[in-house]
């Protein structure tokens, strides 16, 4: 069952009335394109009307308009013939080439140009004088002409489509670029101020709830003092976070040093300090890549945090070793029950150590060890690799 016609498009409406009106206005003036014809006057108005109602179909179906267009333009010369009617058979010849396929938009100028070349030859032979001349110039005006013109702004409007489809392209890929730098932004700010405020946090949380179970005015004294020393030193974290951020604001000022593998050693006293029983096992060379050490630095800081919520009694052991062009980090500490004020965990610091590592394509894994060294015999160990040549993130 053949598919309807879909409905016709209002300027293919206008021109259809504009040129059926026309070619009846140009007829009733007597006003003819041929000076003789087989057929009479009236006859005129059938290829006309013919070629009004194919001008309705210039966009649905322009193939099968022009062919029945030729038809009746031919039909056309045995009559008086109309100039609307040749008019409007250009306007087909050019639809055609516009609106139709992209085969029918390729073969359509060199059929025509055939055509063309075709019937100066023949008049020339028919007639031989220089007048099939101009029978070939007219052929190629009404057909090739208007072929050519329709190929020549499809053209236009493909590339334009084209160019139009590159830049959503373009513009999505920028959406798509800006939302995964917002996102990993958002993700490093959130590592940064967790590294920086849990470390300082959870000892406040353990000393203080330690001041508040034991009555003795020496304990509180001295754990007043942790929360103090802890209090000072995560304001001056969350200054370092600010001025970070306001530096990448515009705000004009410089942002204060990030952490580096020089602090190792404060860290750890301050371990020690906030209760740990922590020492440091270090073999590096100095001038180590920005990055790495800073890696290196949060992922201790955050072990440390966890130790302090989370060991058992004993030793706690930080180590760090350069070789083959990797620095390993390594944390390890007594596994098991502990007694004694506890500080609550969010399970964020397994998560921003590991992906510190990914950034800079190393490695990174932790749980539980058989140590026969130990004095629990199992401890918890947070090892790291972190490459020397990476320099950046991904």
């Amino acid at each position: 069952m053949a598919a309807p016609l879909p409905r016709p498009h209002r300027f293919d409406v206008y021109v259809a009335l504009a040129g059926l009106l026309g070619g009846v206005l140009v007829w009733a003036f007597g006003l003819y394109s041929n000076g003789t014809g087989l057929l009479p006057g009236p006859w005129a108005l059938v290829p006309l009307a013919v070629m009004a109602g194919l001008e309705l179909l210039r966009r649905s179906r322009p193939r099968a308009a022009v062919l029945a267009g030729t038809l009746a333009l031919v039909t056309d010369q045995f009559t008086r013939g109309s100039v609307v009617t040749v008019l409007m058979y250009t306007d087909l010849m050019y639809a055609a080439a516009l609106y139709g396929s992209p085969a029918t938009a390729r073969r359509l100028p060199v059929t025509t140009g055939l055509v063309t070349v075709a019937t100066t030859i023949g008049f020339l032979a028919w007639w031989r004088t220089p007048e099939a001349l101009l029978v070939g110039f007219l052929t190629g005006i009404v057909s090739f002409g208007p072929a050519v013109t329709g190929v020549v702004v499809r053209n236009h409007r493909d590339a334009a489509d084209t160019e139009r489809l590159r830049a959503e392209q373009t513009a999505l890929l920028a959406e798509k670029d800006r939302v995964q730098a917002v996102t990993a932004e958002r993700a490093r700010m959130a590592r940064e101020l967790h590294d920086m405020v849990a470390n300082h946090l959870s000892a406040i949380a353990i000393h203080s709830t330690a001041a508040l179970s034991l009555d003795d005015p020496r304990t509180t004294r001295d754990a007043l003092a942790v929360i103090r020393e802890n209090s000072v030193d995560g304001l001056a974290e969350m200054r370092r976070l600010i001025g970070i951020l306001r530096h990448d604001d515009g705000g004009g000022r410089e942002p204060a040093a990030a952490p580096t593998l020089d602090g190792i050693g404060a860290l750890v006293a301050g371990a020690r300090a906030n209760g740990l029983d922590a020492v440091l096992e270090a073999a590096y060379e100095d001038g180590l890549p920005a990055p790495v050490g800073l890696a290196a630095y949060r992922i201790v800081q955050e072990s440390l945090t966890n130790a302090l919520k989370h060991a058992d009694e004993g030793r706690v052991t930080v180590g760090l070793a350069q070789h083959d062009g990797v620095l390993t980090v390594w944390v390890t500490s007594p596994y098991g029950d502990r007694d004694g004020p506890r500080a609550p965990g969010s399970g964020a610091g397994l998560i921003g150590m590991r992906e510190r590592a990914a950034l800079l394509r190393g490695t990174f894994e932790a749980g539980p060890e058989e140590s026969p060294g130990s004095s629990c015999g199992t401890v918890w160990t947070v090892r790291a690799t972190l490459p020397l040549g990476q320099g950046g993130t991904r």
